[in-house]
């Protein structure tokens, strides 16, 4: 099934409700939405002579255009590439490159590093720029017709890593992979009606777009900021003009919400599920958002590979019932989603009982093709029919996941395992820590040595011997970070994850 027979559906049933809207101004209702995506799929073959499989980039910040040219994509039967909009123009133009994307859509700002591509990628033939009259042609082609004709395995989205490691890969996400995410989001995370929003704050390139498609299928309206980003002013403002909101953020974003001076005017009857994940939530983090807002929060675990769909906490399992437990299950990333399977392997990928730490592997219809063009890390990475997540974690006897870290992010020290979050969920408890993020710094005699890099609240000044006394007082002394670095701000990617890479970096080349 075509992904874009969810929007020529809704277009048919529900074609006057607010379908794209940018702030508090609708752009497109549903018959709209429709017209503009039949119209750019059909402009993209008449005008580009695009065919069915061809992929067309994506290089765009947060705009109301991006829906009407993602469904546009696939209503063509094209592969959509979406780009991370933060990254460099070399790191972008290599991503094009590698998928050999025919047409890439940009917006403004990103226009003057990307524009000259073609005379530099051998497959791409034009860069266009929305906000132009040449889209907005496009949107309004005459030639439109009805969605392509896609086999369900048939790519529909290139999913390309952050390549913290080396360069990016190209996860394959297939039709019927998205309308299992889909249809995952309707049975683990929250039903969705057509008087109902998406505010897209976080990078639509990421989780925010993957989650329009659900809004999409039940006619809901996809609000874009008319920042196009994350202030939480405009969040509180924008919930009081749309009900019915629910939103992608990233855990830092919680957590800049709940400390900011206009939280007490949200209009909470308006606010309908805030999804988290990309990263870790805190317990203490998670108590105070919901102190401010209540149960609105549900967490997912998910990856580019896996789609937002391998493990999930729903908004009842963040309410205390009162039975033992609850912090340890506000602490881990809830369930197995209803149709994969999740377990923990050890380095010959046998499983491993509840309790013991290892690598957390996924099977089932939500799980990528492969990486485009790279049959080694295919191979390594789905090895006997298996994601293997490169995620650390455990099980406990109730089926909570709790993750620990990236595997990378494991520190060895004198032969222990040391998993960063544990620390890092100790030193949160601090009054005057705002921000942690522990690693593994080089030591001659043991390997690695625990440091944790701190950042305080807001007129706060820390005490590294408070910090040390706190965690004698809560883990094992080989646990304890040997060193303290307090700094203003932790290094952190778009999606609001903290870059431990960047961070080992600093701090090797300051030694």
């Amino acid at each position: 099934m075509n992904l874009a027979l969810l929007l020529a559906r809704a277009a048919a049933s529900f074609g006057d409700r607010p379908a794209v809207s940018e702030g508090v101004d609708v752009r497109l209702d549903y018959a709209g939405f429709a017209r503009a995506a039949a119209g750019f799929a059909a402009g993209l073959a008449d005008d580009y002579g695009l065919r069915p499989g061809d992929r067309v980039a994506l290089a765009m910040s947060n705009s109301w255009e991006f829906m009407p040219c993602l469904l546009g994509c696939w209503w063509g039967g094209f592969a959509a590439v979406p780009v991370n909009a933060k990254l460099h123009p070399r790191e972008i133009a290599w991503i094009l490159g590698n998928a050999g994307a025919r047409v890439c859509v940009v917006t403004p700002d990103l226009a003057d590093g990307l524009i000259d591509l073609p005379a530099t990628i051998a497959t791409l033939d034009r860069v266009l720029v929305t906000e132009t009259p040449e889209i907005a042609a496009l949107f309004c082609h005459a030639g439109a017709a009805a969605p392509a004709a896609v086999a369900s395995g048939d790519l529909a989205w290139l999913f390309y890593t952050s390549g913290t490691t080396g360069r990016p890969k190209g996860a394959m996400l297939s039709h019927a992979t998205l309308l299992n995410m889909v249809m995952n989001y309707f049975g683990d995370v929250d039903a969705v009606s057509p008087g109902d929003c998406i505010l897209h704050c976080a990078p639509m390139s990421h989780g925010s777009g993957l989650y329009g498609l659900p809004h999409v299928a039940k006619a809901a309206n996809q609000v874009v900021p008319a920042s196009g980003g994350f202030d939480p002013g405009e969040w509180i403002d924008l919930v009081g003009r749309w009900p019915g909101a629910s939103c992608f953020f990233a855990p830092t974003m919680v957590n800049r919400l709940v400390a900011h001076e206009g939280i007490g005017r949200v209009r909470i009857d308006h606010v309908k599920t805030i999804v988290y994940g990309g990263g870790p939530m805190y317990v203490a983090d998670m108590k105070a958002a919901l102190a401010r807002l209540g149960p609105c929060f549900a967490q997912i675990y998910g990856q580019g590979e896996a789609p937002m769909t391998i493990t999930g906490l729903p908004k009842w399992l963040h309410v205390d019932d009162g039975r033992t437990g609850f912090d340890a299950r506000l602490g881990s990333v809830g369930l197995a989603r209803t149709d994969v399977e999740v377990r923990i392997v050890g380095p010959d990928d046998r499983p491993l009982p509840p309790g013991e730490a290892g690598e957390v592997a996924v099977r089932g219809p939500i799980v990528m093709s492969g990486y485009w063009r790279n049959e080694a890390a295919t191979a390594d990475a789905l090895r006997g029919g298996w994601l293997h997540t490169g995620d650390v974690g455990r099980f406990d006897d109730q089926g909570y996941l709790t993750l620990l870290d990236r595997s990378k992010d494991l520190i060895i020290s004198g032969g222990s395992n040391i998993y960063p979050r544990e620390v890092e969920e100790v030193l949160l408890t601090h009054p005057d820590v705002a921000e942690v993020s522990v690693i593994g710094r080089p030591h001659a005699d043991w390997g690695e040595e625990v440091v944790a890099v701190v950042v305080p609240r807001t007129g706060a000044r820390l005490d590294p011997r408070s910090l040390d006394a706190l965690c004698l007082e809560r883990i094992a002394r080989f646990k304890r970070p040997k060193d303290y670095l307090v700094v203003d701000a932790l290094p952190k990617n778009n999606y609001g994850k903290v870059l431990k890479t960047e961070l080992r970096r600093q701090l090797n080349g300051a030694d």
